[in-house]
């Protein structure tokens, strides 16, 4: 009889250890790279935005520096126009850097990646991105393609 409490207590511990190890695992998943030590905002507008979701990374050389804070439509040209919340520790941005819409891998969450200009003077806080290219969608780009196969038979 103790020996079957004793299994059951047992596969119970291992149970609520496995538990906790996915719960750990999942929030270590989400967790976005929040930033720390004071930010500044800039924005950047795009035709199409894709998938892309606030609190999205922005990175910049592959390295997260800031996180996709709001997405809003702008009533005027009907783009979207995403703000972004960059540490300052990348305080230095160009004023001429460019932002592109990327994904991770081929199936991958999307993400804002910003290539840095050559210009003396930085972004500041409020400052627009005015280089942007949109997010590739790939039924846009299947359907381009299809039809430019008909149009050479």
């Amino acid at each position: 009889m103790k020996s079957s409490n004793q299994i059951e207590i047992t596969a119970g511990i291992f149970l609520a250890l496995a538990i906790a190890a996915l719960i750990f695992l999942a929030l270590q998943a989400t967790d976005r790279g929040v930033v720390s030590g004071g930010s500044y905002e800039i924005s950047a507008s795009f035709t199409n935005i894709g998938g892309l979701k606030p609190k999205a990374v922005v990175s910049l050389g592959g390295v997260s520096i800031g996180t996709v804070e709001r997405i809003e439509l702008d009533p005027i040209s009907f783009e979207a126009k995403v703000f972004m919340q960059i540490s300052n520790d990348y305080a230095d941005l160009p004023e001429d850097t460019s932002a592109s819409i990327l994904t991770a891998g081929i199936l991958g969450d999307q993400y804002v990646g910003l290539e840095p200009g050559g210009s003396p003077i930085v972004l500041e806080d409020g400052d627009q991105v005015l280089l942007t290219n949109s997010a590739m969608v790939l039924e846009q780009l299947i359907t381009k393609y299809l039809l430019s196969g008909d149009a050479q038979e």
